[in-house]
């Protein structure tokens, strides 16, 4: 199993991103597809996830409203789209999966995870 992510870059506050997840290796449809991020000094946290079926999604209070997860089934890629990003938004972003809905939140329960991609938001 293999995630690829890619999209980060430098962005100034109140601008957007598109982040995308692609997925190889086995099939996801029965599958979590989640994102993470982590600023330095800090540890890793929630930042959305969905079934990759798309009949439930999940985000985090921090990022609800202005981020939205989605996913490109021809592609096989998950999307993470952020809108009015916020300096504090700056981290390295990360997409993972998992088989179950429960425990989403929790980073360490994931089992599989892409590489990093960073998101810088300039104030």
């Amino acid at each position: 199993v293999q995630l690829q992510a890619s999209g980060g870059g430098l962005v100034q506050a109140g601008g957007s991103l598109s982040l995308s997840c692609a997925a190889s290796g086995r099939t996801f449809s029965s599958y979590v597809m989640g994102w993470f991020r982590q600023a330095p000094g800090k540890e890793r946290e929630f930042v959305a996830a969905m079934r990759w079926s798309g009949r439930s999604t999940y985000y985090a209070d921090s990022v609800k409203g202005r981020f939205t997860i989605s996913r490109d089934n021809a592609k096989n890629t998950v999307l993470l789209q952020m809108n009015s990003l916020k300096p504090e938004d700056t981290a390295v972003y990360y997409c993972a999966s998992k088989r179950s809905w429960s425990t989403i939140l929790v980073a360490d329960s994931y089992d599989y995870w892409g590489q990093g991609t960073q998101v810088t938001v300039s104030s």
